[in-house]
């Protein structure tokens, strides 16, 4: 599906959308002035495996630490998780490394994949995510969002994602005598 093809498929659901073309942003700091500029909650997109093939989308709030090692324990029922390869990623999603996002599940006909979002990410009324592409930014109501997902014949499943250990014997050695 092309961008403009999702763009008007979530207008025939009735959901709003407003969307900004910007230059490529592959990563959540080359997209820092993106954040900048348009209000809302920011997300990273993870795109996992695990050594039974089961495939999973995570869409975290850009700035919540994940704990990859410890991930698969939150999403239950999966053993450790890598990260798919682009080849995968476009089989099944049907986007390139660097555009993935939760729109791209219109692209999964057959539910392969299992849906996550960080819950810290539904204390925004606006969630920005990429439609399709990483030259474009969508803002979509957090509900709305929601709603589409289901529409693609996904349930998400909405989480709160394991943080990474604190290095406490970097916080003591820091600490002031």
């Amino acid at each position: 599906m092309t961008p403009e093809a999702l763009l008007a498929r979530l207008a025939d659901l009735g959901i709003a959308t407003k969307t900004v073309e910007h230059v490529a942003v592959f990563t959540v700091a080359e997209s820092a002035f993106i954040k900048e500029s348009i209000p809302g909650g920011h997300t990273k997109n993870l795109f996992l495996k695990d050594k039974k093939g089961r495939i999973f989308l995570v869409t975290a709030q850009a700035s919540t630490p994940i704990d990859l090692k410890r991930l698969h324990e939150t999403i239950g029922g999966s053993g450790r998780l890598s990260f798919g390869s682009g080849e995968l990623l476009g089989e099944v999603l049907g986007v390139e490394p660097g555009s993935v996002t939760p729109l791209a599940l219109v692209n999964d006909h057959e539910g392969r994949v299992s849906f996550v979002l960080d819950e810290t990410l539904l204390a925004h009324d606006v969630i920005n995510v990429h439609p399709l592409v990483n030259t474009m930014t969508t803002s979509i109501a957090a509900r709305d969002l929601l709603e589409f997902i289901r529409a693609t014949g996904h349930e998400p499943r909405v989480l709160a994602l394991p943080a990474p250990p604190v290095d406490t014997g970097a916080m003591a050695a820091s600490a002031p005598s």
